[in-house]
């Protein structure tokens, strides 16, 4: 069963709905990638955030989000529009898509147990979390996401050698055009499921360990508060990020049943709570919560000191 919108099912909703979908995707996901390149260009504006760990591996994060939701963005938009794309273009999209959505849950796991540290030690949290090491655990991410790549093209390369197959160019553009041999979807689920068990292990046993030391009397309660807090939202990011690895399973079977006349609107809002929410929340947990971020970012989204003046006039 194909994941594109026929022409029955387009037929079957009005204009007006159509662009109501069109704007809520197209919308929310240029806002938030707005909001995720303004707070980049604040965490380079001073020398602080681009020397703390923490806020290293904020930008990370907010780098490869950021092109994750381009490259779904194009994959969309292309797919909306039905426009016909050459195989090697939309391989390029397709692979920069899953290449940067591996990228997230690494840094994560790193920033949890960055918290965990800054709680349980803070003595030694500098001596621990050093700019050199971050640096390489940032490395060791993009390392990991490029080998799985790698895989994925050789084996890639190996069926495209094995069967002679042509993808014709009037198919539109999706994952499961690139990816078409079942050992892809075997691969995805190994890969996907080792990856989210240790870093689901790796956020949790740092919530554990914080959420004990929390109960210590010598403990700064409302630094562990505020840690608890933050490792919980990656918690939650991290698995809006296992399901959006599901996003075809899941359009696939609400299809099955509320019937193929509602495609549209199924791909339509799992695209923006699956592939735009989780992507939005590093700027969401860290803007808006980061009392040294949060008043440079207001400014900066707020064109420089007129809606900033609001914001403190109202808080």
């Amino acid at each position: 069963m194909s994941l594109q919108p026929d022409a029955n099912s387009t037929r079957a909703l009005a204009p007006q709905e159509i662009m109501l979908f069109g704007l809520l995707s197209v919308g929310s996901s240029c806002s938030f990638l707005y909001i995720n390149c303004v707070l980049l260009i604040t965490l380079r504006s001073k020398q602080e955030f681009y020397e703390t760990p923490r806020y290293i591996l904020l930008s990370n994060l907010l780098f490869s989000d950021s092109a994750h939701m381009v490259s779904n963005l194009l994959l969309y938009l292309l797919s909306s529009l039905r426009v016909q794309t050459a195989y090697y273009t939309c391989g390029t999209l397709v692979l920069l898509s899953v290449f940067t959505a591996t990228i997230s849950p690494f840094t994560l796991a790193v920033m949890s147990v960055e918290r965990f540290v800054a709680v349980s030690y803070p003595l030694r949290h500098a001596t621990i979390f050093t700019r050199r090491r971050t640096s390489m655990a940032i490395t060791l991410s993009w390392v990991v996401s490029f080998i799985h790549i790698l895989i994925r093209v050789f084996i890639l390369l190996y069926f495209l050698t094995k069967i002679s197959m042509n993808v014709p160019l009037n198919v539109l553009c999706f994952k499961e055009v690139i990816f078409f041999a079942p050992l892809f979807h075997d691969f995805e689920e190994a890969y996907a499921g080792t990856l989210f068990v240790v870093v689901g292990v790796a956020i949790v046993t740092s919530y554990v360990g914080v959420a004990l030391i929390t109960r210590s009397v010598s403990t700064n309660r409302t630094s562990a508060r505020k840690a608890l807090q933050t490792l919980l939202l990656h918690l939650i990011q991290l698995s809006l990020i296992l399901i959006s690895t599901m996003f075809s399973t899941i359009i696939l079977v609400i299809i099955r049943t509320a019937g193929r006349s509602a495609i549209l609107r199924v791909y339509n809002i799992c695209f923006v709570c699956l592939n735009v929410l989780p992507r939005c929340l590093s700027a969401l947990i860290y803007g808006l919560r980061d009392q040294a971020i949060r008043p440079l970012l207001l400014q900066n989204l707020c064109c420089w000191n007129r809606c900033s003046l609001f914001f403190t006039r109202s808080l």
